[in-house]
């Protein structure tokens, strides 16, 4: 069943939201200076940084249990987490891959019972279909879907929370966004959403479903 937006929470995958611009400038060197950092869990400021814009999906991961549970997981005690079951890789040269879908299924299943199914080979269009039985879609965009009215230049590489799906269009949680009309609740025509979509993402259920 569609969720209903008002209730479900917005958290950016960096502490200090508003951050999204100096983040796109300067990188690393920003979240270096973000005064929030202890709250993801981070032991360091370069823990922090290092893993600050690999966390999109464990944002979304945060916003989905925030608005079942009402509590407020760090995003990097998640990361570990799902890096336990294999849903993060740390390279030797210290980069790190990931989401890696499977096992995070396998994450939110066992640590926090929360049923989920990988979805490929879709389009924008399904997303109605997949809503209308999954409470939410982690979807695989384009990180460029903050300026929609641009043309978009790829499709995939950035996670997203889609909350509600109709034939109208979606509705979506954005933790890079980098102004709040660009981060919460984001409302775009399935056609504007399918250019950046890259067919991909992970639907949760908090009830059992068939599989």
């Amino acid at each position: 069943m569609p969720t209903p937006i008002a209730e479900v929470p917005y958290f950016s995958q960096w502490e200090s939201a508003a951050m999204t611009p100096e983040v796109l400038r300067d990188g690393k060197a920003a979240l270096r200076r973000d005064p929030l950092w202890r709250a993801s869990g981070a032991g360091s400021v370069e823990e922090y940084a290092r893993w600050a814009d690999q966390v999109c999906g464990m944002a979304c991961l945060k916003m989905i249990l925030a608005h079942r549970t009402s509590h407020r997981w760090p995003v990097l005690e998640l990361a570990r987490g799902c890096a336990e079951y294999g849903g993060y890789v740390e390279e030797a040269d210290g980069t790190i891959r990931g989401l890696i879908y499977a096992p995070f299924t396998r994450f939110v299943r066992e640590r926090f019972g929360i049923e989920a199914r990988v979805v490929t080979e879709v389009t924008a269009a399904d997303l109605p279909t997949i809503l209308r039985e999954a409470d939410f879609f982690v979807a695989s965009v384009h990180p460029a879907i903050r300026w929609p009215e641009a043309e978009p230049p790829g499709r995939g590489g950035h996670l997203v929370l889609v909350t509600e799906a109709t034939a109208e269009g979606v509705v979506f949680h954005n933790p890079s966004g980098h102004d709040r009309a660009a981060q919460e609740a984001v409302r775009l025509p399935l056609e504007v959403f399918g250019g950046f979509f890259a067919g991909r993402g992970v639907a949760t259920y908090f009830e059992e479903h068939p599989c």
